[in-house]
């Protein structure tokens, strides 16, 4: 069940909640499943199989974002505003809407869903080979696609660049040292907590899109590290703080997918209605994964 929600999740948020796709596509969410919901999964198997958790899941995640906007997609280099062929403002939206959106928050709703399973392995040997099969398979299908409607295509010297950051990134993910901070205060309540994920995440998304947005957008994710990975290590901190987190992150994509359809569609009511739909769903979400914790917290 959890794996399913998993590979169900990560497409789902990442792409109709957020509002790029409409409601009319949504059966293509079949072939985007082995991209999303197969690097989701490798990547949750991988942190959980390691010992790690969900700091390591975030820098993999990017790792992930760069690889699909660098070499799948190949939107690093033909986003709408791409100037000499490479854009770094959008390219951080992407690698970091992959890497909050599309992989850690699904991650995270269901290992919240999987109960006392939440943090151990969930696939054995074959199920990795099937699952990083399909991941690689899903990447060739995008490709595809992309490469032979993309106007401009990554030279090798930039293949190279992207592979090479790729692997530092998951270098980082998985050998940096976890860093703990004796001594520090209480954790937020998760209320407050929530809210202000929701208030930073929004921040961050409805930033401009020019290089006064990246700076700011840069300071949002540097100070949102450097708090969350000190107040997770305080004393009271607990499921419902990790669960605040995604309570105040899910929605933002909800709000941001109507803002989307306005954009690009706004005269389509099925889109609007699709967004609705979405939006509802993403509540009920949230509602079942609050009961999962609950029932945690009960049984302990």
């Amino acid at each position: 069940m959890p794996v399913l929600a998993l590979i169900f999740l990560a497409p789902w948020v990442g792409e109709f909640l957020l509002g790029n796709l409409s409601v009319r596509t949504l059966p293509l969410i079949a072939f985007l499943m082995p991209l999303y919901g197969g690097g989701a999964l490798l990547i949750r198997e991988v942190v959980r199989r390691t010992g790690r958790s969900y700091p390591a899941m975030l820098v993999l995640g990017a790792a992930y974002g760069i690889a699909e906007a660098g070499l799948v997609d190949l939107s690093m280099f033909n986003p709408p505003l791409a100037s000499q062929g490479f854009d770094l403002v959008s390219t951080v939206s992407f690698v970091v809407g992959h890497a909050v959106w599309s992989i850690t928050v699904p991650i995270a709703v269901a290992e919240f869903l999987a109960g006392p399973r939440r943090t151990v392995p969930w696939l054995r040997g074959r199920g990795l080979a099937v699952t990083a099969s399909a991941y690689l398979a899903g990447c060739a299908l995008i490709f595809s696609d992309a490469y032979a409607s993309a106007p401009v295509r990554p030279s090798p010297a930039q293949v190279t660049t992207v592979l090479l950051v790729i692997v530092l990134v998951v270098a980082w993910g998985l050998l940096a040292p976890p860093r703990v901070h004796p001594g520090t205060g209480p954790a937020p309540r998760p209320l407050w907590l929530g809210f202000g994920t929701f208030v930073a995440a929004s921040a961050f998304v409805a930033r401009p899109e020019t290089t006064f947005g990246l700076v700011l957008g840069g300071c949002v994710l540097i100070a949102a590290w450097i708090l969350l990975r000190r107040w997770s290590q305080a004393p009271g901190w607990g499921l419902w703080h990790g669960f605040a987190l995604v309570a105040g992150v899910l929605p933002v994509y909800a709000w941001l997918g109507f803002v989307l359809t306005g954009l690009l569609e706004p005269g389509d009511g099925v889109r609007w209605a699709g967004n609705v739909a979405f939006a509802l769903l993403a509540a009920g979400l949230l509602l079942v994964t609050a009961r999962a914790v609950r029932r945690h917290y009960v049984s302990t």
